[in-house]
């Protein structure tokens, strides 16, 4: 680019130079001389040219093509000193720019990060952390009003007595007859079962042998626990004499005949039956309750199967208190 700007400047004053020859012979031409120059000192003729510059311009036009010429030649540097300049400027504007961009970038928005930040997360687990809390006390709050509410319950007036209990009259287990008037003066647990049960009768009575060892020691109160019979074919009084040894030294043994048994199981509403025979060997299906009586053998309340040693302990405790108060 700038050899061909220098070859155009230097074409240009070739041509200034020749322009202004030619300009110079048409001026002296036109001034009259008192003496004639001899052929042989003129110097060769240049060739003729069109002339470029209007005649009587004169020095005038030459003072403009010579400007022009000035300007031609001093235009490259400037326009090369231009660019370079704009492009500095542009450069340093872009600079500018990208920096201001940058700076009110990072002035007015936050550098993202990933999709979650600690902010967000600690938030979002503080707010799981609040919300399993309040369910937790929620459904708290929810156990402790149903508590407080069964125990505002109380106990309305009683209709009348349940007709559970009665007369009876049967043979303990050492031969000897005996009614509900030998058990009276006493708070007495009353069982119905058989001595070849295999597994409910035996388990039941373990838990009422055990039952009426724990009041003895945590409220010093004497039971007495009575086995009645509900298979009077088979429970003799050897039988069921040496069936109670085996759970408790206290343990009553009761047998009769099979109207005697009836009898008390009527009383008493217990249901038993016998199944299938086969041979001499059967088993009797009956309730599986234990009925406390009051020391007037009236009846107080019955505990079934459900009821574990501590609950029937505790259960009869609080039935002796209530009516002793």
């Amino acid at each position: 680019m700038a050899t061909a700007i220098w070859r155009n400047a230097s074409r240009l004053r070739s041509f200034n130079r020749c322009l202004y020859a030619r300009s110079l012979s048409q001026f002296r031409s036109s001034i009259p001389s008192s003496t004639t120059t001899p052929p042989s000192l003129c110097p060769p003729s240049l060739p003729s040219f069109p002339p470029v510059i209007p005649v009587g311009a004169e020095f005038k036009s030459l003072g403009i093509y010579g400007r022009f010429l000035s300007n031609s030649t001093a235009t490259p540097t400037e326009n090369q000193e231009k660019p370079s300049s704009s492009s500095k400027t542009n450069s340093e504007e872009t600079q500018n720019t990208g920096g201001s961009q940058q700076s009110s970038g990072s002035e007015g928005k936050p550098v993202r990060g990933g999709p979650v930040s600690w902010l967000s997360f600690l938030l979002l687990l503080a707010t799981g952390i609040g919300i399993i809390f309040y369910y937790d006390n929620l459904k708290r709050r929810h156990i402790e009003e149903i508590s407080n509410a069964s125990k505002a319950v109380k106990e309305g007036p009683s209709a009348g007595k349940a007709a559970i209990g009665g007369p009876f009259s049967l043979v303990n287990h050492d031969g000897k007859r005996v009614t509900e008037k030998d058990f009276k003066g006493k708070w007495t647990l009353v069982y119905f079962g058989f001595t070849h049960c295999p597994d409910i009768c035996p388990d039941e009575l373990l838990k009422l042998a055990a039952a009426i060892d724990k009041i003895k020691e945590k409220a010093g109160i004497d039971i007495v626990p009575v086995f009645i019979s509900v298979d009077p074919e088979r429970d003799t009084i050897e039988q069921v004499r040496e069936y109670v040894k085996e759970f408790h030294p206290k343990l009553v043994g009761l047998t009769g005949t099979p109207d005697e048994i009836k009898k008390v199981a009527r009383a008493y509403r217990v249901y038993y039956m016998k199944t299938a025979e086969e041979d001499s060997d059967y088993l009797v299906d009956h309730s599986i309750v234990m009925y406390l009586m009051d020391p007037n053998m009236e009846f107080v309340k019955f505990f079934g199967k459900n009821n574990d040693v501590n609950s029937l302990t505790d259960g009869v405790i609080k039935e002796i208190s209530q009516r002793k108060k």
